[in-house]
Order: C-alpha cells, then sequence, then structure tokens
C-alpha cells in the first residue's frame, strides 16, 4: 500500500514512521529538509522537499498512484486545500487532512471530507475525565 504524508511535523512524521513499520510504502513531503531528520535515521521510506500545494511535488511524491494521503501541516487552509485538490484531481480512495478549527472540520466533514480535529479529540476528552471525576467525588461523598 503507497502513503503520502504531507507536512512531517510531529504528527505527519509520526504517521509516516506508524504506517512504515507496518510495512505501507511512505513518501513524506515537506517544505524543510530538515524534517527529515523527524523520520528517524533509519527512515527507508521517501521523501520530498516542497510544498504540498505544489501539484508538480505531489506527483513527484506518487499521489496520483497512492492508496491514502494524510495532510498534516500546520495550516487548516492549506490542509483542506491539498485535501481538496487531492481528491478531485488524482480520486485517491483515502484522504485524511488534519484541521485545528472544530467548526470549519465539521463543516467539511459534512461534505464528504474526511477530517481529524485534534482540538476536538482533546475537548471531549477533557470534558469527560471532568465528569468522570466529578461523578466519582460526588458518588464518593454518598
Amino acid at each position: 500500500m503507497k502513503l503520502v504524508v504531507i507536512g512531517c511535523g510531529r504528527v505527519g512524521s509520526a504517521v509516516a514512521r506508524d504506517l512504515a513499520e507496518d510495512g505501507w510504502d511512505v513518501t513524506a513531503v515537506d517544505e524543510q529538509e530538515e524534517a527529515l531528520a523527524r523520520l528517524g535515521s533509519r527512515w527507508a521510506g521517501g521523501f520530498i522537499v516542497g510544498h504540498g500545494m505544489d501539484a508538480e511535488i505531489l506527483r513527484r511524491a506518487g499521489v496520483p498512484d497512492a492508496d491514502a494521503v494524510v495532510v498534516a501541516t500546520d495550516g487548516d487552509n492549506t490542509n483542506l486545500v491539498i485535501g481538496q485538490v487531492v481528491e478531485k484531481r488524482w480520486a485517491v480512495p483515502c484522504v485524511v487532512v488534519r484541521v485545528l478549527d472544530p467548526a470549519r472540520a465539521d463543516f467539511y466533514s459534512a461534505r464528504g471530507m474526511r477530517t481529524i480535529c485534534p482540538t476536538q479529540t482533546a475537548i471531549s476528552a477533557l470534558s469527560a475525565a471532568v465528569r468522570k471525576e466529578s461523578k466519582q467525588a460526588e458518588e464518593a461523598q454518598v
């Protein structure tokens, strides 16, 4: 299976390493050559230096033949545009886009885009933790 990860920061590099360990053929794309270091010294996958909104960079990374693309740059707008281009231009079967703004993630998700919103995940987890602790404290008082 072929995966292209666009954005090789903490999240993108971790996804790239994780799926490469599972046997995926992974190519990472980042504007900064230094991002290659996040993949580790044993990285056997590909790495392309360039902007993920550049169609030629996406071609060189193998997006037209990819089974999946993960878009995890540091900008919601950039991620959403890249995700839409990959979906529409190359019909990649699985495109997953990180979106930090919960309202924006919901908007695009409602229109069929696979979005992951770590902000919403954190809100849900924190609220659930507070509810659980409050319930336990209340039960302990009874």
